[in-house]
């Protein structure tokens, strides 16, 4: 079950930064978040933050289990 979480925040997090600097930059959309939800330009980095955190949130989990 980790590795499909692993996987989805890697997915958050890249969507978010391509999706920012698409926005922020060349003024167009790119990835594949915009298809889903309409998300303001903060909103991409939001994404990309709850991305991390959930990465590293796992990891913990992850390191308390084995000791």
């Amino acid at each position: 079950m980790r590795g499909i979480i692993n996987v989805v925040a890697v997915i958050a997090i890249i969507q978010g930064l391509v999706g920012f600097a698409g926005r922020m930059w060349f003024d167009s959309e790119w990835g594949f978040l915009h298809r889903l939800v309409e998300l303001p330009l903060w909103g991409y980095p939001v994404v990309a933050v709850a991305g991390l955190v959930t990465l590293v949130l796992v990891d913990a989990s992850k390191k308390r289990e084995q000791g």
